[in-house]
């Protein structure tokens, strides 16, 4: 049985981009690359029903350039990159039927021990503190309003594109829960234009989530420009349970 690719459907969805949209976005990228592909809403269906694991570079490369992540963050299979580099100026073919999510050493993708308590879909106030050496160790905040989609065991996230407390600066999570536990991997793309002029940052997450399903609280860890390692609190704060377009454009804003 396919498993759904949760992660590209809630990077979709943090865009406000229905499946039509998406795929009519793919295809300008395309030709704006001078590679054109026949990217359609019954593509973009395959890709997040998990039917397709794996696409095409022509569309890989296409996916980056809308998404503005790297392949490997989209939740397709651990082959994708492979498939990039085999290119052979045909685009190969989509991979149909191969689990989705990287595998872990062995190959083999893990079961979750334990069943999700509750279903954290939804739109939720994503707030965090770090300390910044370059500016006198002083503490700021980051805040996004972030879209939680899950699916089993696993909770992937995206930030909306206009939801973060410094602009341009997206968010994701790849997440997964046990019981109240939900452990996981962030990336944060800080702004071009901003203090650290595009850096790429990313770490481990791992918060307690309250027996309401409303909040979760933790810390998460990751690494600084010099190499060490730095960690700090982390909160996820539910503002609303729907994920439909309305409730999307109505926090597509930066927190206060």
């Amino acid at each position: 049985m396919a498993t759904p690719n949760s992660t590209l459907r809630a990077v979709r969805m943090g865009l406000l981009m229905s499946q039509d949209d998406f795929a009519r976005a793919l295809r300008d990228a395309g030709q704006r690359a001078g590679q054109p592909n026949d990217a359609s809403k019954r593509l973009v269906q395959r890709w997040e029903a998990g039917t397709t694991a794996a696409p095409r570079p022509v569309y890989a490369r296409a996916l980056e350039t809308v998404t503005g992540l790297p392949i490997e963050s989209l939740g397709f299979a651990g082959s994708v990159p492979m498939a990039r580099v085999a290119d052979d100026g045909h685009g190969g073919h989509d991979l149909e039927g191969s689990p989705v999510g990287i595998p872990r050493k062995g190959g083999a993708t893990p079961t979750p021990q334990g069943a999700p308590r509750s279903n954290y879909s939804g739109v939720w106030l994503s707030t965090y503190e770090y300390v910044s050496s370059g500016r006198d160790n002083q503490v700021f905040t980051g805040k996004h309003y972030v879209v939680l989609l899950q699916h089993g065991n696993r909770v992937t996230g995206r930030s909306l594109p206009n939801a973060s407390l410094n602009p341009n600066s997206p968010l994701t999570l790849d997440l997964e829960v046990d019981g109240n536990t939900v452990t996981g991997t962030w990336t944060e793309q800080t702004a071009p234009d901003g203090y650290y002029r595009g850096a790429r940052y990313f770490g481990a997450l791992q918060m307690l989530a309250e027996p309401t399903g409303r909040r979760m609280a933790g810390k998460w860890v990751g690494f600084g420009k010099e190499f060490d390692v730095n960690t700090g609190p982390w909160e996820l704060r539910l503002m609303d349970a729907s994920t439909n377009r309305a409730t999307l454009d109505a926090y597509n804003r930066p927190p206060e």
